[in-house]
């Protein structure tokens, strides 16, 4: 496959087969974390959860100062109809050379690869931006299917960051 970057109207957009992650702004987050659509069509109709919880992140850094273009969040679309599916992305710009990624999708969209395809699309384009050696993940202990998402993804278990599971994938030594 191959990754295909673009911008619209300010956003990043990957595109990668039948997976388009378009980056949120702020404004865009703003609207998201209150769980309304922000002009998406979604496939359960809303936003899930962690999309939600990560768009008030992408707010909180904005409204600090601290917001990065890039470094937020990412609506996971269907390429063929641009239905979203899910949101991932990082728990901000990445420190000492390591990016936090997260991720989820809504209820119907489970069970199908699509946050595995998000993940290995993210993590490819993650890779070739400079200063990022790492890429980790926690997730809650009971929560398998995310960590079964990791492990096709390519990324390892290592020591948990207090009770979350941890898992990580180094930068590959050709990104290209």
């Amino acid at each position: 496959m191959t990754l295909r970057t673009s911008h619209d109207d300010g956003r990043q957009v990957l595109e990668d087969g039948r997976v388009t992650l378009r980056e949120q702004l702020p404004a865009d987050c703003a609207l998201l974390a209150e769980g309304k659509p922000a002009d998406l069509v979604w496939i359960d109709g809303v936003p899930g959860e962690g999309t939600i919880v990560a768009s008030g992140m992408t707010v909180a850094a904005d409204t600090a100062g601290v917001f990065q273009p890039g470094w937020g969040v990412f609506v996971i679309q269907r390429s063929e109809d641009g239905v979203a599916v899910g949101g991932i992305g990082f728990h901000g710009p990445p420190a000492d050379g390591v990016a936090e990624i997260g991720y989820d999708l809504s209820v119907s969209a489970r069970g199908a690869g699509w946050a595995t395809d998000a993940l290995l699309l993210l993590a490819r384009w993650t890779f070739t931006r400079p200063g990022v050696g790492k890429l980790l993940a926690t997730t809650e202990p009971e929560n398998i299917p995310s960590q079964r998402v990791l492990e096709r993804a390519g990324f390892t278990r290592v020591a948990d960051h207090g009770e979350l599971r941890a898992f990580e994938l180094p930068a590959p030594s050709d990104p290209a």
